[in-house]
């Protein structure tokens, strides 16, 4: 706002005392309440620093909210539990949507203990060392890859069928050169809704599900 004031200050003569001009204090009381009362403010989630070297992109706010939206319509009426395999973003925005939904996230990145015993230790590199009580335990898992590998997607595959319940709700983020490969090993298909990152990442990233979700997340995308 410094260099505002310097350009909009105008002196009254009678004591010399500075004052903004009419149009400076419209503008400055608009900053003000953008400030304190902007909804995208509000909404939005603090999470901890991106470490690329652990290839962690975040979802942007609107990716985040219609995937945690989606999972809450899910378990909706249920007692359904959810295991979010490497997206912690996600994680946070369910947390924040509904705090009653039982979430597990399970990651490699060791900030992410301050979710206290919702936080389960993961490398994709051992896909099924994990605490027996989580066997076959959840009824809705998400997972976002962290490489786009074809090894790296076939290892998360081994984890989600370690987790899944019978007739377990799936969704899988990642990009758009695994769909042959998610359709192969899990049965995905691909939903018209588009994930993205706040980084704007280059590659096309999609939303596989194992289910048809009707009219949400803008439905399947049809064969051509």
């Amino acid at each position: 706002m410094e260099e505002l004031a310097d350009r909009n200050v105008a002196v009254d003569d009678d004591d010399d005392a500075p004052m903004l001009s009419s149009q400076a204090l419209a503008a400055l009381q608009e900053f003000i309440r953008e400030q304190n009362e902007s909804p995208a403010d509000q909404s939005e989630v603090a999470l901890v620093t991106e470490d690329w070297r652990l290839s962690q992109f975040w979802y942007d706010r609107e990716t985040a909210e219609t995937v945690a939206n989606e999972v809450v319509a899910l378990c909706s009426g249920t007692h359904s539990r959810v295991a979010c395999i490497a997206c912690p973003t996600l994680y946070a925005y369910l947390k924040r949507i509904d705090p009653s939904v039982s979430v597990q996230l399970l990651e490699y990145d060791k900030r992410f203990e301050q979710y206290g015993s919702d936080f389960t230790f993961y490398d994709y590199n051992q896909p099924e060392e994990l605490p027996t009580e989580m066997k076959h335990a959840y009824q809705v898992i998400v997972a976002d890859p962290p490489y786009l590998s074809g090894e790296c997607l076939e290892k998360v595959a081994q984890t989600i069928s370690f987790l899944s319940q019978p007739n377990a709700y799936l969704l899988l983020l990642t990009g758009e050169v695994q769909k042959d490969r998610a359709a192969e090993l899990l049965g995905l298909h691909p939903c018209i809704f588009q994930p993205k990152h706040a980084s704007k990442l280059g590659n096309e990233f999609r939303l596989f599900t194992n289910y048809d979700p009707g009219m949400r997340l803008g439905g399947w995308e049809q064969e051509k």
